[in-house]
């Protein structure tokens, strides 16, 4: 209950996503996105998967995370997520 009202700390969200990002190459737009996604949780302290086919991340590309990334890179983004709302509950 208090995480959703504070969020999740940013560092820990940037953590969260590291080991993603250094995994491969991507584009400035894809970390954009992935800026999107910690921005959220940083706010929020969880997060629905479903809100990556929303608006803002549609704005980045128009079917949103599958869209942005090839499969196993969006199901990575989905597996991360997971992991940081089951230790939000």
């Amino acid at each position: 209950f208090i995480r959703s009202l504070v969020g999740l700390d940013r560092n820990a969200a940037k953590e969260a996503f590291g080991q993603f990002l250094d995994a491969n190459r991507y584009t400035s737009r894809q970390i954009r996105f992935v800026e999107m996604i910690i921005e959220r949780l940083t706010q929020s302290g969880v997060m629905d998967a479903g809100q990556l086919y929303e608006p803002p991340f549609t704005g980045i590309h128009q079917e949103g995370l599958d869209g942005a990334f090839a499969n196993s890179d969006a199901d990575r983004i989905i597996s991360v997520i997971e992991m940081i709302n089951r230790y939000a509950a």
